[in-house]
């Protein structure tokens, strides 16, 4: 009898690892590019051919304007944040579903990053009554998941694959910024650099978690500066300064898939005394940097215009950005090895986001 259910017992477990062998394993992700065209307002998806396929309506309530749009690293999310009357607000979009709903509902909030797995966002809210940085879940907006940092927090990156994340703030104007490495949600933490006469801005992982890129912003009454875009490990040491890079204006670099190189923004008119205390006066264009040997590549070449935050392609060989030239605002893309520039549509657009889904 125990030999017969011994028998049972296997042909049940063969039956199992048959079926799990004929499973298809799941779709690899793919690429997708979405971009906000302005009028009538939209969120358009495109093709592999950079044809428009699919649109969701999105209108901005009054008293709002698009500040930015994030695309989440895994998954069909769309981080929108927008600057309202009240302060700033984020709100989730569905792209497979067109569902829109409101990120935190109980008081303003302001996107710092996704997650690594896409399924949540760090946030800073209730900056005018009990500032602290939360962990909100696309699927449950209602719930936060307090995160114990500073809520002087001003700039927060999740290194890839990993719960692990670097978290930036400063003490006060003319004290510099300090730069830390959180783990266990934040519980446990470490400083891997500081500096007293910069913000250390826009911290970005290489996409193998094994060093960490960030724009120095001069710590002075100047909005607008030239600032420098540096390298370090992931400990904090061998920090070094690849190249000049705008400051101020809130364009973080971008890594390539490959982890060798790094698009980022550089100011053309750095002696513009307008340029420093007036957004719209900026003369920009993108350059790449290979992190390796630092040598310095000018992508764009646009003559008076504003060119801003490079977006890398996830297989490596474009990078789409916004250009307000003319009083107009657009959105190209540019073959990163022949420096091609395309309009990628006709109508005014911004906020180009690659996102994997």
């Amino acid at each position: 009898m125990r030999r017969i259910s011994f028998y049972f017992s296997l042909l049940s477990l063969l039956s199992v690892l048959f079926l799990l062998s004929c499973t298809p394993p799941p779709s690899p992700l793919s690429p997708v590019l979405y971009i906000f065209r302005l009028d009538p307002p939209a969120l358009v998806e495109f093709s592999a051919g950079y044809q428009p396929v699919h649109e969701i309506p999105f209108s901005i309530p009054a008293g709002c304007q698009l500040n930015n749009v994030y695309p989440s690293p895994r998954g069909a999310y769309l981080a929108v944040e927008l600057d309202c009357a009240f302060g700033q607000t984020v709100v989730w979009v569905d792209t497979d579903t067109g569902e829109v709903r409101q990120a935190y509902t109980e008081s303003d909030s302001h996107f710092l990053a996704w997650d690594s797995n896409g399924q949540a966002a760090y946030l800073k809210v209730d900056s005018t009554g009990n500032p602290h940085i939360a962990r909100v879940g696309v699927l449950s907006s209602a719930k936060e998941n307090f995160v114990p940092i500073t809520e002087l927090t001003y700039d927060l990156s999740p290194k890839p694959n990993s719960d692990d994340f670097t978290f930036t703030f400063s003490r006060g104007m003319g004290l510099g910024s300090e730069m830390w490495l959180a783990q266990q949600n934040g519980n446990v933490v470490q400083q891997v650099a500081a500096d007293k006469n910069n913000y250390l801005s826009f911290a970005r992982w290489s996409p193998d978690g094994k060093q960490i890129a960030f724009i120095k912003i001069p710590d002075s009454p100047t909005p607008f500066t030239v600032g420098e875009l540096w390298v370090m490990e992931a400990d904090g040491s061998n920090a070094r300064k690849l190249a000049d890079a705008d400051a101020g204006h809130g364009y973080a670099a971008s890594w390539s898939l490959d982890g060798k190189r790094l698009a980022f923004v550089v100011r053309e008119n750095p002696d513009d005394v307008k340029a420093d205390q007036n957004a719209s006066a900026l003369v920009s264009n993108i350059y790449i940097v290979e992190v390796q040997s630092d040598k310095l590549t000018q992508l764009t070449h646009f003559q008076n215009a504003r060119v801003e935050t490079p977006v890398w392609s996830p297989d490596g060989n474009t990078i789409a950005f916004t250009v307000v030239l003319d009083d107009k605002i657009n959105v190209y893309r540019a073959d990163v090895l022949s420096g091609e520039t395309t309009l990628i549509i006709t109508e005014s657009a911004c906020c180009p986001a690659w996102m994997r889904k």
